[in-house]
């Protein structure tokens, strides 16, 4: 329809409806004319253009305002395509109205323009009301179709039923789906022989159409796609489909031999036989693939395994049990085969599922085998050299071969014992120390080699395990040897005694304590109660005398048979305070209310008589050695001891000093009194004149009249030394720990005595220690 024919129409329709139009400003600064019926030559209808128009200038359309003559009106566009981007595509002759199309169109980019069009006079003003102008462009088949892929990939089961879904194939077209021009359809170009897939035309679908998929035969397929517009007959684009066929367990696998042949050495184990080759044609390395292997017979003691390796799929036999040639010299095993995965139903069964293995087995020299290993024997402690342990005896399973057995110890840390060679037989051979670092929690342990006399000899080891067995051979021992309790019983918590043992249990506690059988009269003033198995607590049943006092206690372990023993113990009474301690010398006095008694200071001038009589020997020995020095007579001095102290004219008691006496007496005299023996042991016995036995004064205010009816004794007795002799101090205290500086009890000579601790005693004692010392 001709251009301006349109502009007639329009302004035609719109005198006969005035409600198509609505006048508006076309500038805001000029007065709007009132509101009123829109003419149908001003309304314009859609333009439609085709894109790729190569006719340029092209007009389009011809708009017209006939309220002003030819010339008067000013015509004029705005929009997409005029004065905004893309500009300069349309342009209008504002004398004559008329609007051109100046470049190609692309529907791809821009399917339509929207412009408004304005009429104005010569001065400016608004002739009529703006109008739309719509510029539509039609779509031509200027783009191929395009795959969203180059090349699509699918997978499928082997064996799928016809039908599968195996991928789907997608492309698309640019140009106007509204049109046949991007109406797609999709074609297979080539599949190769037979044809076992199809696509749909409409969804690009691709699925099996019948069965015959063997992954084993072609493993991959190779389509080539076509996809064209306008319904099959415009443009067209290719791809490819790469089609994999899944493999599933349709081969089941089989030995390459119906008999393998194999030798393995006797003796040994985890080595490996020989290998089994086996056929599967599934996937290598899927479990479709992969072979098992099964012993089902002829191997009743499992020497025997067989382990696959996952390279090469063979079968590999290994003896995982040493084999004896003696009992055993061949085996034939049957083997079968199958895979991990399960096979299917429809798969057919190989014809060599099993195989035959035959195994021979060849002699070597094999080790001496121990009859019992470890070996386990046991011994009391401290047995002499010389004491059996046990025989570690073993045999050579060689039977076949005439081979002789020699026995060594390979680790024996404390060298306490020595093996026969010929027979194996362990002894020891010197006393073990209990106390030796090789002793782990009472048991020593040492490996004996047994060896045959082959080329190369062949060793067995044993391991030894000796029980060191507990003997009861300690008594127990007292502990502490002393203390003291308060004179009254009921002050005080006692004396706690304690004993301990060397033995380990069961020879050690619980300990029985008990005062001495031998000694009857402590129980009379003594108790012992016991608190647990290795302490008792020793009281007091009456008040005695304050002081030392010396006791005996016999003491029994728990071992078998027992051990006991008697020891003696020193208590000290004392005076205690109201806590039960023992107090001080003047605390005790001044608790007793009373000074010092004559008791009291008689004990201390005994004691200071003492001290002296303790100093005189050492005062003869030196002077001795100088009369000795100036006479020259260092040389002649083997005569008992006692005799060079004694020769001397200075106790007061003439010639008859001389004389050796019984100093037993200063040590024990209780047993003295008892046994009634006089103090000279060198007095004719029919001289003596029997003495009454005289009690032991029970207090220290005793002891001065003591003293004086002993004075008084041996001044009057002519077989008694004279009164400056030991008589004088026969009284030294109950459990007087002093010693003797002379040999006067002893019965050894002088070459039995030990001089050399004089040497401790400084400066002065190192000359006698040389003169009477070990060269």
């Amino acid at each position: 329809m001709d251009a301006a024919l349109l502009v007639a129409l329009g302004l035609l329709a719109q005198s006969l409806d005035p409600s198509l139009g609505v006048p508006s400003a076309l500038y805001p600064w000029l007065r709007a004319p009132a509101s009123g019926r829109v003419r149908r030559a001003w309304v314009i209808p859609p333009i439609s253009v085709s894109e790729n128009h190569k006719r340029l200038p092209y007009p389009l359309v011809q708009i017209k305002s006939d309220k002003q003559p030819l010339g008067s009106v000013l015509y004029s566009i705005q929009g997409p395509g005029v004065d905004e981007e893309p500009q300069g595509v349309f342009s209008i002759d504002k004398f004559t109205g008329k609007v051109f199309l100046n470049a190609m169109l692309d529907r791809e980019q821009t399917d339509r323009f929207r412009l408004r069009a304005f009429a104005l006079d010569l001065g400016g003003a608004t002739l009529e009301e703006p109008t739309d102008l719509e510029i539509v462009v039609v779509d031509q088949n200027d783009n191929r179709p395009v795959f969203r892929q180059e090349a699509f990939s699918g997978r499928v089961l082997e064996g799928a039923a016809p039908g599968t879904s195996v991928t789907r194939a997608e492309a698309t077209d640019a140009d106007d789906p509204e049109t046949d021009n991007a109406a797609l359809r999709y074609s297979i170009l080539e599949q190769g022989s037979p044809q076992l897939f199809s696509i749909d035309e409409h969804t690009g679908d691709i699925r099996t159409v019948q069965v015959g998929l063997d992954r084993e035969v072609v493993a991959v397929y190779n389509l080539t796609l076509q996809v064209a517009d306008m319904s099959g007959d415009g443009l067209t684009a290719t791809a490819s489909a790469i089609i994999t066929l899944e493999d599933v367990n349709d081969n089941a696998p089989g030995f390459t031999r119906d008999e393998f042949f194999m030798e393995a050495t006797e003796a040994v184990s985890g080595v490996d036989v020989g290998r089994l080759q086996v056929e599967d044609r599934d996937l290598p390395g899927s479990p479709n693939w992969a072979a098992t292997f099964t012993i089902l017979e002829g191997d009743p003691r499992g020497h025997f395994a067989i382990r696959t390796d996952p390279k090469t799929n063979e079968g590999v036999l290994s003896v995982v049990k040493p084999l004896d040639y003696e009992s055993h010299e061949r085996y034939e095993l049957t083997v079968a085969v199958q895979n991990e995965a399960p096979l299917q139903a429809a798969a057919p069964r190989p014809e060599r599922g099993q195989a035959r293995v035959c195994v021979q087995v060849r002699d070597a020299n094999e080790a001496p085998v121990f009859r019992e290993n470890p070996l386990r024997a046991s011994l009391p402690e401290g047995a002499p050299p010389g004491t059996p342990v046990a025989t570690f005896s073993a045999h050579d399973p060689d039977t076949q071969q005439l081979q002789r057995l020699s026995y060594s110890k390979d680790y024996d840390p404390d060298d306490w014992l020595q093996v026969d060679r010929a027979t194996g037989q362990v002894q020891t051979q010197r006393v073990l120390s209990p106390a030796s670092p090789f002793l782990k929690d009472g048991w020593y342990r040492a490996i004996v080699l047994a060896y045959d006399d082959a080329s190369p000899p062949s060793t067995a080891t044993g391991t030894l395990s000796i029980e060191i067995l507990e003997v009861n051979d300690h008594a127990p021992e007292l502990s502490p040897p002393s203390g003291s309790v308060c004179s009254k019983p009921d002050q005080g918590s006692g004396l706690l005694l304690g004993a301990t043992d060397a033995d380990l249990p069961p020879h050690g506690a619980p300990f029985h304590f008990q005062l001495s059988p031998h000694v009857p009269e402590l129980t009379r003033n003594w108790s012992v109660t016991q608190v647990n198995i290795s302490h008792v607590r020793l009281r007091l049943r009456h008040q005695v005398q304050e002081g030392l006092h010396r006791l005996s206690l016999l003491l029994r372990d728990s071992g078998q048979p027992p051990q006991q023993r008697e020891q003696p113990l020193n208590v000290t009474v004392c005076r205690c305070g109201p806590d039960g301690a023992c107090l001080p010398g003047a605390a005790a006095q001044r608790a007793g209310g009373i000074g010092v008694t004559l008791g009291a200071l008689v004990i201390v001038l005994a004691s200071i008589t003492l001290l002296l009589l303790l100093a005189l020997p050492v005062a003869l020995i030196t002077r001795s050695r100088q009369q000795s020095r100036d006479k020259g007579f260092l040389y002649g001095l083997q005569d008992d001891l006692r005799d060079n102290i004694l020769n001397y004219d200075e106790q007061g008691g003439g010639e008859e000093d001389q004389d050796t006496y019984d100093i037993n007496q200063l040590r024990h005299p209780t047993e003295l009194v008892a046994l009634r023996a006089p103090l000279r042991r060198d007095a004719p016995f029919g001289r003596v004149r029997p003495q009454p036995p005289r009690m032991l004064p029970a207090s220290p205010s005793d002891i001065a009249d003591f003293i004086n009816d002993g004075l008084e004794v041996a001044d009057s007795d002519p077989s008694v030394p004279p009164y400056d002799t030991a008589l004088i101090y026969d009284y030294e205290g109950v459990g007087s720990a002093a010693g003797t500086l002379s040999s006067i009890l002893s019965s050894l000579s002088d070459e039995d005595q030990d001089y050399s601790c004089l040497r401790d005693w400084g400066p002065r004692f190192a000359r006698l220690a040389d003169l009477y010392g070990p060269p």
